[in-house]
């Protein structure tokens, strides 16, 4: 199945449509989920509690029509929770691998940063190869999975920071704040005219895509041209988080591509087979801000790597 650029822009427009219908007020988080599927990606959810993070993936599973799991991390989660054990159903036929959560098309991993480093550390090979390694047995995890992961800011307790070679494997870092003044009005709309989140007999949204359309969607995101200038606009703004005298740590080469490859989506978004220099500084900020360190003296100041980027953004001059 193939389509051409209108068509996956018509559906990604009713996919966003469908989405802010539940989630009010979080355009940006919408995007970057929507980027992030197609773009093949997994994405970092943060927000304190109660900001809508776990609605928002739960939401985009039902207007995608894909399987969906739901882990929810804790100090006790261990790695076999996630990707399956053997178990002796039957003495005469041995050990027979029971699949865990993590074989589905989109795991909604809860609150990561609660579940000790070793079993963060699980879902890595996921992340990276797309499969799972059990009992000396390498498992295929089927085309469309992904990782939506939420977690609590790090300051908070009970939380442990991920490391490093993980936030790396994240396509995206999403920032879900306090909604406006309006959007929260809309929301006791919604709930005084009957929504329930918690509700399990009532679909969130209705399908969006037909059998085959997201895989469609996702080829499509890679056929989108990006032109020599804005190759060199990309490079020169991941190479100079390194040079940045307010980052300890710059952005890694896979920075660079993750950056690209979300740019790509971006386009597709906006009914486009090319990439703009406009859709590289949407998304500069969700594809490097956990991928930076911020130097101490600054992260005592309380300024944040979304800063320095900013600053980096002023200095480097875009492609006409």
């Amino acid at each position: 199945m193939s389509l051409t650029i209108e068509q996956g822009a018509d559906i990604m427009r009713r996919l966003r449509t469908a989405i802010a219908a539940r989630i009010v007020g979080q355009d940006a988080a919408i995007d970057d989920a929507l980027i992030t599927f197609l773009a093949r990606g997994h994405l970092l959810v943060e927000g304190v509690p109660g900001t809508a993070k776990t609605l928002l993936v739960r939401t985009l599973a039902s207007a995608l029509a894909v399987r969906f799991t739901r882990v929810q991390f804790t100090p006790d989660l261990m790695p076999s929770d996630l990707t399956g054990i053997a178990m002796l159903r039957d003495a005469s036929r041995g050990f027979e691998f029971q699949p865990g959560p993590i074989f589905t098309d989109l795991l909604l991993g809860d609150e990561i940063n609660r579940a000790p480093a070793k079993t963060q550390s699980a879902l890595l090979e996921a992340m990276a190869e797309r499969q799972v390694s059990t009992d000396g047995v390498t498992r295929p995890l089927d085309p469309l999975f992904t990782v939506f992961a939420t977690q609590n800011p790090v300051e908070h307790e009970g939380t442990y920071p991920l490391p490093e070679a993980q936030l790396d494997r994240f396509l995206l870092k999403t920032i879900m704040g306090y909604p406006s003044r309006e959007a929260e009005l809309a929301m006791l709309a919604s709930h005084e005219a009957g929504f329930n989140p918690e509700s399990t007999t009532v679909p969130l949204s209705a399908p969006v895509l037909a059998a085959g359309e997201a895989l469609a969607l996702r080829a499509l995101a890679d056929d989108v041209r990006v032109a020599p200038d804005v190759q060199e606009y990309i490079t020169a703004i991941t190479r100079a988080t390194r040079e940045e005298p307010s980052l300890s740590l710059g952005a890694s080469p896979r920075a660079t591509v993750a950056l690209m490859r979300a740019a790509r989506a971006a386009a597709v978004l906006e009914g486009r087979a090319f990439v703009t220099p406009d859709d590289v500084k949407d998304r500069v900020f969700s594809a490097l801000r956990h991928r930076v360190t911020l130097s101490p003296e600054l992260e005592v100041e309380g300024r944040s790597a979304d800063e320095a980027l900013s600053a980096i953004l002023l200095r480097i001059t875009a492609p006409k």
